[in-house]
């Protein structure tokens, strides 16, 4: 072969090796411009075009070539660079204590389109996976979009390598159900192509945060966060979950914040888990339940709307004492440099940030000397959204192998 034959032969092999770095970083957000994705690659300009035009071919990024200069700007402006707005999807579910919903969501954490919350979460895994994956082939049908694979986000931890939900306390499925195998089977059933994951919630929608959203650029990001019911926690290290050896770390519900508290579905007492969560504060501020929306939105709706009410401040005075215990020893464990709330905790945040910022910076080392910003997520649905990360990993990883195999 010649020199030139040689040379050629060299960049094409370089560029396909940076295809997945390289949409990665525009899916993120972090190479809006050709020259950008250049310098963070480490490649000639030429390499990076390539790269660019292939991800275009694939249908997963578009090249602008003639942007517009910026005002007072100097030089030919650089090509931008933006996720397909038409391109595939990944189709995402979530089931919680009080429903599900279907979502099918493109590169850059775009939610497409999504099914409204649905249904009574029956005892039976594969009757309710069955019904959400229904809706979401739904909507996959009626976009027309290709459909990288699947991911669900349920309220348990979830046991690495077999998938199994290991303490789905909130909804009533049997402990241990195989619910990856499960969503395997359903989506498999409707068609639809590509491989199917299962996580928990917290932690899909802390990789979510720290892709897209009040996570992002964060190193070690923890994510805190309480939902319908009960309260998770999620740590991402260098970009990456940090599930432990079998997918069981960061159960921070378990931690005891009250020794006098509530008793736990653990088997303890005071633990996070029912001293912070939505049901906790109705509780603490004197109004009992009821069955017309969901306990997560009867919290908010409350807290937003009766704040000067004396047992509505006491209670939320409370749960952030609380919460805040929690983060401290949180905080002297793991040493965050970020954290983010997620839920009913994000509202306490809201309503007296000082006050919660207080108690962690009082109770912990960390706290004090490093000032660890606590953040409230922003991201809609990230659980969803975090779901469908774990499908587009793939893509991610390797685009032309997932796409052209």
């Amino acid at each position: 072969m010649n020199g030139k034959g040689s040379t050629t032969r060299t960049r094409l092999e370089r560029g396909r090796g940076a295809l997945g770095p390289a949409l990665e970083l525009v899916h993120t957000g972090r190479a809006p411009t050709r020259a950008v994705l250049t310098a963070e690659l480490g490649v000639t300009r030429a390499t990076a075009g390539a790269v660019a035009a292939e991800l275009e071919a694939l249908g997963l990024i578009r090249v602008d070539s003639r942007p517009g200069a910026a005002a007072g700007s100097q030089g030919r402006p650089s090509h931008r660079l933006s996720v397909d707005a038409q391109g595939p999807v990944a189709l995402a579910a979530q089931v919680h204590a009080d429903g599900f919903r279907a979502a099918l969501v493109g590169l850059g954490g775009r939610i497409v389109a999504t099914t409204p919350a649905r249904g009574t979460v029956t005892a039976d895994p594969a009757q309710v996976l069955g019904e959400v994956v229904e809706a979401g082939a739904g909507m996959l049908r009626a976009s027309g979009r290709r459909c990288v694979g699947a991911g669900l986000a349920v309220p348990s931890a979830v046991a690495e390598p077999d998938g199994t939900a290991l303490n789905p306390l909130h909804i009533a499925w049997p402990v241990g159900a195989p619910v990856r195998e499960i969503f395997a089977e359903q989506v498999r059933a409707a068609g639809i192509e590509g491989p199917a994951s299962a996580g928990n919630d917290v932690n899909l929608a802390a990789l979510a945060e720290h892709r897209h959203g009040a996570g992002r650029g964060a190193q070690h990001l923890l994510c805190v966060a309480t939902g319908h019911r009960g309260v998770g926690g999620a740590l991402v290290l260098d970009g990456r979950l940090h599930t432990g050896s079998s997918g069981l770390a960061l159960e921070v519900g378990h931690l005891t914040v009250n020794p006098e508290g509530r008793p736990c579905y653990c088997g303890s007492k005071g633990c996070l888990d029912v001293e912070a969560d939505p049901l906790a504060f109705l509780t603490a501020a004197g109004r009992a339940p009821g069955p017309e929306v969901s306990l997560l939105q009867q919290a908010r709706d409350l807290l937003r709307t009766e704040r000067a009410d004396p047992a509505v401040r006491r209670a939320t005075e409370q749960l952030i004492d609380r919460l805040g215990l929690g983060l401290a020893g949180l905080v002297n464990i793991l040493n965050p440099d970020r954290i983010i709330l997620g839920g009913l905790h994000q509202e306490l945040l809201d309503a007296d940030p000082e006050r919660l910022r207080a108690v962690v910076a009082d109770r912990s080392l960390w706290g004090r000397s490093g000032g660890v910003p606590i953040l409230p997520c922003t991201l809609d649905h990230n659980s969803l959204v975090g779901a469908a990360e774990v499908a587009w990993q793939p893509v991610l990883d390797d685009p032309l192998g997932a796409l052209t195999d």
